[in-house]
């Protein structure tokens, strides 16, 4: 009985081992089948050395969904009101005044090219949404950040050199001449303005980065548009803050250069640093965390520092947003403070496209937001000036921090996954991407980076980067 006993324990015990091998077996397929590789890349052995920044790169891949899901959000919010209010009197007497709170959810005004507002995003100024089966439109607040994404994992390189810069331009820009859009009037629109547009007209010419930022050659270098086109260079090198202003350099300075420069950095740097933040920290100690670091990218003798200083002054005061957005404007568009002369060198709008006043209107939504993804979103939109853009670019940095599915339960809802990128430009391969794909393709070029440019690995074993700290 007792053999029998132990030979029917042993029996039992193969079948239990058996099966959790198998099991065991089913789960690492599993995983192996989950862990993206990139086929254009060779995966190199490294040897970790223990004094590494250790990143998912599946957890990652969430994070870039969040990106590219909440900057369409927030972009698309922003434009409801983009340019409705410069403070002063703008164009034809249009754009007087400032929004407040209390027009969140009331009518939208009519900005500096619509007197009438027939060609209204929207007519009530709230959210903008786009559900499942929909799809998003580019908009140049996103377009040319997907377009180098592009163009850097098509070239199969981790840094774009000039020329690649150039090439990329011109496939997938349009110019005035070949545009197939039109604009709310009938007329071309290729969807490029102010130093983007002029750096575009130069590289026709022939000519390359940073020369086509050259002040000599590009009056429009102090303009906004690096601040639109470059902050996802920092997600390229995760945890690695001067690598990524090193793979942003020629990009920013392919339009922008002086205060215009630093303010884009500034961006990079938050940019690239979200991915270490402590998470053990509320959402608002690690956005302020994350805006003192880049702070430090700004010189001490700079417009765009003195910003920062003033309006986080003004928070700290606790003074409401909009006394703060309507003291910026006194300060900076009317008299000039801190060297800041572009309302003086652009009297039509008194430099609303400019870099600076809407760098500071940034900090204002920034700031008051304290990190709350719909809070923030709603303050840059009614802060004023050219408020597609940061919204677009906080709710990029927060969705990024949030991941997918933080984004979603933020609004309580589901969104398109489509994003239509031949809305504004054209070339790509697919003309409808999809946020999974762009995703996938923004860890591949990580993979890249990691190992050109910070010599560590990529663990495809188990889905980690081996990143080497700068200490």
């Amino acid at each position: 009985m007792t053999m029998k006993l132990t030979i029917y324990s042993t029996f039992i015990l193969f079948i239990v081992v058996a099966l959790s091998s198998c099991a065991n077996k089913a789960d690492n397929t599993q995983n192996a089948q989950q862990v993206v590789k990139d086929s254009t890349l060779n995966y190199e052995a490294y040897a970790p050395t223990g004094n590494e920044i250790i990143i998912s790169r599946a957890a990652y891949q969430k994070k870039l969904y969040g990106f590219w899901l909440a900057q369409c959000i927030a972009n698309w919010t922003g434009l409801i009101t983009e340019m409705d209010k410069i403070g002063g009197e703008g164009m034809d007497g249009r754009g007087a005044g400032f929004y407040t709170r209390e027009n969140w959810g009331g009518p939208d005004h009519p900005n500096l090219w619509s007197i009438d507002n027939l060609n209204a995003l929207a007519d009530t100024i709230d959210f903008y949404f786009v559900d499942e089966g929909d799809v998003w439109g580019a908009d140049d607040d996103t377009d040319i950040e997907y377009m180098y994404q592009y163009i850097t994992y098509n070239n199969k390189v981790s840094k774009l050199s000039a020329e690649q810069i150039r090439k990329g331009w011109l496939k997938h820009i349009y110019s005035d001449a070949n545009t197939p859009f039109k604009s709310g009037n009938g007329q071309p629109e290729n969807f490029l303005w102010v130093s983007n547009q002029t750096a575009h007209n130069l590289m026709l010419d022939g000519m390359l980065p940073p020369e086509t930022s050259d002040p000599a050659n590009n009056p429009d270098f102090e303009m906004i548009d690096a601040q639109l086109t470059t902050e996802i260079f920092g997600f390229f090198a995760p945890g690695r803050p001067e690598v990524a202003l090193d793979l942003a350099y020629l990009p920013i300075r392919t339009t922008a250069r002086e205060n215009a420069a630093w303010i884009s950095e500034f961006y990079v740097v938050m940019y690239s640093l979200a991915s270490v933040v402590d998470t053990s920290k509320s959402i608002k100690e690690q956005v302020f965390w994350l805006a003192e670091k880049a702070r430090e990218r700004l010189p001490e003798d700079s417009y765009s520092a003195s910003m920062y200083n003033y309006v986080k002054e003004q928070y700290e005061k606790g003074i409401p947003w909009e006394a703060a957005r309507d003291s910026l404007y006194e300060k900076y568009q009317v008299r000039n403070e801190d060297g800041y002369m572009a309302p003086t060198q652009e009297p039509a709008c008194k430099g609303c496209f400019a870099a600076g006043i809407n760098f500071g209107a940034s900090l204002v939504s920034l700031f008051y937001g304290e990190g709350d993804l719909k809070e923030t979103i709603k303050i840059g939109a009614l802060a004023g000036w050219d408020s597609d853009n940061p919204t677009a670019t906080w709710g990029g940095l927060l969705g990024f921090m949030l991941g997918k599915q933080g984004v979603e339960q933020a609004f309580g809802r589901k969104f398109s996954n489509k994003f239509n990128i031949h809305r504004t430009r054209g070339g790509f391969k697919k003309g409808v991407d999809n946020f999974e794909d762009m995703a996938k393709t923004g860890v591949f070029i990580v993979d890249r980076t990691v190992q050109e440019q910070t010599q560590g690995g990529v663990d495809l074993e188990e889905d980690l980067w081996h990143i080497p700290r700068n200490d």
